[in-house]
């Protein structure tokens, strides 16, 4: 497969930093895309790669979509736990990597069952967490949170949370289960839909080689 190897710009692929990336950039390699310095103890966030017509950044997950959406960046490689939060309108979303796979639950103290009418809820995606007690029928009073979640239902900060769940292995050191499955999720890539139209003969043969090698 070939890709035209010169262009008027770089394509620009936004990379999540935090737990996916590692697996991303494995990924890329087997399409040849190869960051030529090394991103070990580098605070660089623009790389340029062994093909002149890609470059690549590394931005917090959450910022990922915005910078494709407003065409900062072409593509992006993200999990879908941002997207769902988020939100994925203007963007494509061409590809389930099926890397990184993790689960996003309710999860709280072992063997407690809520009660109260109005649930408090501890979480940092408060989109998805008040779309999900909306549909089920559920008052719930959301907590924002940013990290250590775990500490909430323990602290009696909250009644259960909602999080990502891998091994559950953190779940359970603290005396937690998950509870309720709300959704799986994977790393997905998203592409800006203007790029996909004006740069489509040089996106298009990308995407065919990434879904080649997954």
């Amino acid at each position: 497969m070939v890709i035209k190897k010169y262009m008027i710009e770089p394509l620009v692929i936004a990379l999540s930093k935090g737990r996916i990336l590692l697996k991303s950039l494995s990924l890329l390699k087997k399409a040849g895309i190869i960051p030529i310095d090394s991103i070990e103890n580098n605070r660089k966030l623009l790389f340029n790669t062994k093909k002149k017509y890609l470059n690549l950044i590394f931005l917090r997950a959450i910022d990922v979509p915005t910078y494709v959406k407003l065409g900062a960046a072409d593509m992006g490689i993200v999990g879908k736990d941002v997207l769902l939060e988020n939100g994925s309108k203007g963007l494509y979303e061409p590809i389930d990597f099926q890397i990184s796979k993790c689960r996003l639950m309710t999860a709280g103290l072992i063997g407690f069952n809520v009660k109260n009418k109005t649930r408090k809820v501890a979480t940092k995606f408060l989109n998805i967490a008040k779309k999900y007690y909306a549909s089920k029928g559920i008052k719930a009073d959301i907590i924002k949170l940013y990290g250590a979640m775990e500490l909430a239902p323990l602290m009696n900060l909250a009644d259960e949370i909602i999080d990502i769940v891998d091994t559950g292995n953190t779940l359970k050191e603290n005396g937690m289960e998950p509870k309720t499955l709300i959704t799986n999720i994977s790393t997905r890539l998203i592409v800006n839909k203007t790029s996909m139209i004006i740069k489509y003969k040089y996106i298009n043969p990308l995407i065919e080689l990434l879904i080649s090698i997954i």
